[in-house]
């Protein structure tokens, strides 16, 4: 089988490219390398069974070369990060929308089997209600959100319009190896990893007590390969949950990696803790309902916060200690 896995070099798409060419898949990796970096996939490039297209999801041509051949596209190309979208909404939309909008028309002409993408808790948006069920959201909060609901929509359009069949994983804060701890827009936990390991306080946004439903990258991995070769016609077409169906507060988080990290660093215990304002654009909880996943895919997440971060903590202290 040969997969497509857009935006391959960045944090998950690495991640699944390490795991599916373990398996002994073809996999093609598309990006542009806009956020994703070349260390990410570097080791795999002299294996038979990887290639690399240097290319950019806006452009329609790189969409339709990358498709050649492929079974499967495993979307995971997009510009993340709400302030991001905020601070440059016409980017933000170009990449998100204009460039889902390239890959789904490529991969209809190319007769590709499934196409799996990576849609967004953020879909959620001010809905109230928890834990998050797929069928019941809210007003987005952010052009991130936004871009991230069109592209579910897009896909449901292209399902039923020209059978294209396609499954959207509304990923929630995922984490681990291979996520990047620096640039303006660095997720919380490689940040707040990063400042610790450098004995720096790091900043919760608000009074501490906003919580996520952090999901561990091996979970996610998982999800992926479930909505890829689910046989099960009712699992497709639809969005779900990817998540592990648990809530922790950044007061929380931040004890969890202090005290991991103090295991492997000593001096870290005496790090301080800063608060600073809200973030614009952020939602004050959110937690997955996993049901549907389970009921369908047979879904079963192996690692919780608590063992996710003692691995992520592990990788970074390996791999980016000064």
């Amino acid at each position: 089988m040969k997969i497509l896995i857009t935006g391959g070099a960045g944090f998950i798409g690495s991640n699944l490219i390490e795991y599916f060419l373990n398996k002994e898949y073809k996999v093609v990796c598309l990006d542009n390398f806009s956020t994703g970096h070349k260390h990410n996939i570097e080791n795999h490039f002299s294996n038979p069974n990887f290639t690399l297209i240097e290319g950019d999801i806006r452009n329609i041509e790189d969409c339709t070369k990358a498709v050649i051949g492929v079974d499967y596209v495993l979307h995971q190309a997009a510009l993340g990060s709400v302030p991001r979208s905020i601070n440059d909404p016409i980017t933000t939309n170009d990449v998100n929308v204009s460039g889902f909008l390239n890959m789904l028309v490529a991969s209809r002409e190319a007769k590709v089997k499934r196409f799996v993408y990576a849609a967004s808790s953020s879909t959620y948006g001010d809905s109230k209600g928890l834990p998050k069920v797929e069928d019941v959201i809210g007003k987005p909060l952010s052009p991130y959100a936004i871009t991230k609901y069109v592209n579910e929509l897009y896909a449901e359009i292209f399902s039923n319009t020209y059978g294209l069949e396609t499954i959207g994983l509304r990923y929630f804060n995922v984490f681990g190896r291979k996520q990047d701890p620096n640039g303006a827009y660095a997720a919380v936990i490689p940040k707040f990893v990063m400042q610790f390991m450098n004995y720096e306080s790091p900043v919760i946004n608000g009074d501490g007590n906003y919580s996520r439903d952090f999901t561990y990258i091996d979970n996610v991995i998982q999800m992926n390969e479930l909505a890829m070769t689910t046989q099960n016609k009712e699992a497709i077409n639809t969005v779900y949950n990817t998540a592990y169906g648990d809530r922790t507060t950044l007061t929380q988080l931040v004890h969890l990696l202090k005290e991991n990290l103090a295991e492997l660093d000593p001096k870290i215990k005496e790090v301080e803790v800063v608060y600073g304002p809200n973030r614009l654009g952020d939602i004050p909880h959110s937690l997955a309902s996993i049901e549907k996943a389970k009921t369908n895919l047979g879904y079963a997440p192996k690692f919780s916060i608590q063992q996710g971060i003692k691995e992520a903590v592990n990788w970074y202290f390996e791999n980016l200690k000064k």
